[in-house]
């Protein structure tokens, strides 16, 4: 083992000439005084000094901030050596300090007069070289609609908490579209290629083709702006973009150019046949390879300039042909030398989701196949779900090739309290003391964001952290009291519930994919076992409502007050769906009409209300959203039903139903509940005729409705509606009373 660890402190010293020049200081500087002016306004801002000086990290080479200054008449002083450094350290300084907190729900800034003084000259650094970001997935359900003003804040978002790796896969359609023009394809084989942009993630990754396409050219000139502006701006703050590189597939019209090119065509994905996946992939050998992978990443990085870290995925969720370790070498060579023939100081990012998706492929001598065919060094694993199933503890630390330890935490982009935070809090820590450990950095990689901040502003925060938070139960009550910018007995009792019962999953089965009744079609098989007590979400519930007197006037806690309504109400559907079960399988016609009622006709549409008072959640603004990319109407039409399919059926036949479910005002009123009022009406009749309940039947009719939501047409509000304190005291009246019934 001790070869190990010299290879791969070798591997980190190459890893730490990627990103290649040291970038400019006075720039970074100056972008960091220009976040603040955007977070604070220029007045508050001027109370700061921003400076960065890479000497600061001239010991570790790591990351480093210095905070000094401020009280009465003196400014506070920020240094960093590096633009994210300084970006942390002013975030630090805000969290910490001022009781400031920064989120994607909306910040709470109220800064105290005057700014309190730093008592002793604070200097930290963090324990690893990167602290990334995004998952490839993210790209679709997330950001998948956003202009620069959206990307502006997120990237801003992303400085404070101290990111400097993250992927930036925008406009890469752009340049693949040139390539294929280059070897011989037709525009209109380009176009049947192509996913539509609701699923160009899983275009990216080999998984689907031509689905929901094809891409409108006005899609390429957007998204390249948007790549362009967007790269600029991270590496204005010293962060390092992951740009793409060739992984393999191609598509099946290149056969028709090079009629003797060797391809397989890959098995089928996602439950879609092959007018959609099946994809073609190039073999290793095939003299076509380097030419195809070298094309490209010239034509990228001529067009984005290039900081020697890129992300390919040949194998995501997809088998590969043969389990010989020779191929999986050659295959995973090739994509490397493909890389290399263009920039030789390239770095190559791995998802490291395949070890964990298909555990029963990849043995050992797959694993080490793949890991040992790139230089120790040159490869970066992402071990994506490490916070649940960790990969490097089976594979001795990724058999010396250095890895990110990645929290994925959410799938689809669902909805859903959800956390491991235990598991969160201390899994880096024990990464980075496991022996001959090659974990450089911490990263966060959910498929979807926008949810359950509590679990990100704690990885944020680990990533700056030698050891784990000593006492979460603390950690949480100063959490709550920064976020609504006050301290709340209640609302601090409230968060500790929450604590102990949604944000404490524990073991390998821990998912953040919601498979809650509310956002699943409906069938007597539902499971409704969660891992924690339903009475401590009702009574957090409670908790939150008694403080709204005092507050009711925080954005942030208008948003959890909507949020834990959202999952109160999630487990009264559960609920009442098990009185449902029993009373049909009871042949109880009663009890059957009354639970199915109240869950279908009263219950969904009060959820449906209190989701349209708050503007994070309306099913309009994110279809709004999609409709503003647009440059015509034709456009915004095809836009929006790629948004409609991904939220629902996500494939023509529902092919993978409700993955990326959301609960939205306006989805719940006009696609969740009106499967649960079919279902309640055709077991009623089941029950009046004597005859078995038809699941197929039900399935049939269940997607006509699916479908017709999908192909509708309907405006939703894209404001909100109603007072959120009002209807969810109305809603509580009704149905907390009952809670405890059950």
């Amino acid at each position: 083992m001790e070869a190990m660890g010299v290879a791969a402190a070798l591997g980190f010293l190459l890893l730490l000439t990627a990103g290649g020049s040291t970038g400019n200081e006075a720039r970074e500087a100056a972008a960091v005084r220009e976040l603040l002016v955007r977070l604070l306004g220029p007045g508050p801002a001027a109370a700061f000094s921003v400076s960065v000086e890479r000497s600061l990290a001239a010991e570790s080479s790591l990351d480093t901030y210095r905070l000094s200054g401020g009280g009465a008449g003196a400014r506070v002083q920020v240094l960093g050596s590096t633009g994210v450094a300084a970006a942390a350290g002013l975030h630090r300084y805000l969290r910490d300090f001022c009781g400031c907190h920064v989120a994607w729900s909306g910040s709470q800034l109220r800064l105290p007069q005057p700014l309190p003084a730093v008592p002793e000259e604070l200097t930290e650094a963090t324990p690893n070289r990167y602290r990334y970001y995004q998952n490839v997935c993210t790209q679709s359900y997330s950001f998948l609609w956003w202009d620069w003003a959206r990307w502006e804040q997120e990237i801003d978002w992303m400085a404070l908490n101290g990111i400097n790796l993250a992927l930036a896969w925008s406009g890469q359609e752009a340049i693949w579209q040139r390539v294929y023009l280059t070897l011989g394809l037709t525009q209109t084989e380009i176009d049947e290629y192509f996913t539509g942009p609701a699923f160009l993630a899983w275009g990216r990754m080999g998984n689907l083709h031509t689905w929901s396409g094809p891409l409108p050219p006005s899609w390429h000139l957007k998204q390249l702006y948007l790549q362009h502006r967007i790269l600029d701006r991270m590496r204005s703050f010293g962060m390092i973009p992951v740009l793409p590189a060739f992984a393999g597939h191609v598509p099946k019209a290149l056969t028709r150019v090079f009629p003797q090119v060797n391809v397989t065509q890959m098995g089928s994905w996602g439950h879609f046949n092959c007018s959609y996946s099946c994809s073609f992939l190039l073999a290793p050998e095939d003299p076509l390879f380097p030419i195809v992978g070298s094309l490209f990443l010239r034509e990228l990085t001529k067009e984005f300039g290039t900081d020697h870290i890129y992300g390919a995925d040949t194998f995501n969720e997809m088998q590969p042909p043969s389990s010989e370790p020779s191929y999986l070498a050659a295959a995973t060579v090739a994509v490397y030398q493909a890389m290399t023939a263009v920039d030789p100081d390239a770095v190559w990012l791995l998802q490291g989701w395949l070890f964990q998706h298909q555990p029963e492929f990849w043995g050992p001598a797959q694993v080490a196949a793949v890991l040992g065919a790139v230089p120790r060094g040159r490869l970066l694993v992402l071990d994506l779900f490490a916070e649940s199933q960790p990969v490097y503890i089976r594979t001795a630390s990724f058999q010396g090739q250095p890895f990110i330890w990645c929290m994925l935490h959410n799938f689809g982009g669902n909805h859903g309290l959800f956390g491991a935070l235990e598991s969160v809090n201390r899994g880096p820590a024990t990464a980075r003391h496991f022996p001959n450990s090659t974990m450089v950095g911490t990263g966060m990689a959910p498929e979807g964001i926008g949810q359950n901040e509590v679990v990100y502003a704690l990885m944020a925060e680990l990533g700056w952290r030698k050891d784990p938070v000593a006492d979460l139960g603390a950690w949480v009550t100063s959490f709550a009291a920064r976020r609504y910018g006050v301290s709340h007995g209640d609302a601090e009792a409230a968060w500790q519930l929450l604590l102990r019962s949604v944000y404490n999953c524990s073991g390998e089965e821990c998912r953040g994919h919601n498979h809650s009744p509310l956002v699943r079609r409906p069938s007597l098989q539902m499971v409704t076992t969660v891992w924690y007590n339903r009475s401590d979400v009702f009574e957090a519930w409670r908790l939150l409502l008694a403080a709204t007197p005092t507050l009711a006037s925080s954005p942030a806690f208008r948003y959890d007050l909507v949020d834990v309504t959202r999952q109160a109400v999630q487990e009264l559907v559960s609920l009442y769906y098990e009185e449902v079960k029993t009373a049909y399988l009871k042949k109880d016609l009663v009890p059957l009409t009354r639970a199915g009622g109240i869950l279908a006709y009263e219950l969904l549409p009060a959820l449906d209300q209190v989701l349209a008072s708050d503007c994070h959640f309306l099913l309009g603004s994110w279809l709004e959203q999609a409709r503003l990319a647009a440059v015509s109407e034709t456009e915004a039409h095809f836009y929006e039903q790629n948004s409609r399919y991904q939220l629902t059926l996500w494939g023509p036949e529902g092919n993978i139903l409700d993955y990326a479910n959301k609960q939205l005002a306006g989805l719940v009123a006009d696609y969740y509940a009106p499967r649960w009022r079919l279902f309640a009406e055709m077991l009623v009749e089941s029950l009046v005729q004597g005859v078995p309940f038809q699941q197929h039947q039900f399935d049939r009719n269940a997607f006509q409705l699916e479908q017709t939501f999908v192909l509708g047409t309907r405006r939703y509000p894209s404001q909100p509606e109603g007072d959120t304190v009002d209807l969810v005291k109305k809603l509580f009246l009704k149905y907390y009373p009952r809670a405890g019934s059950f």
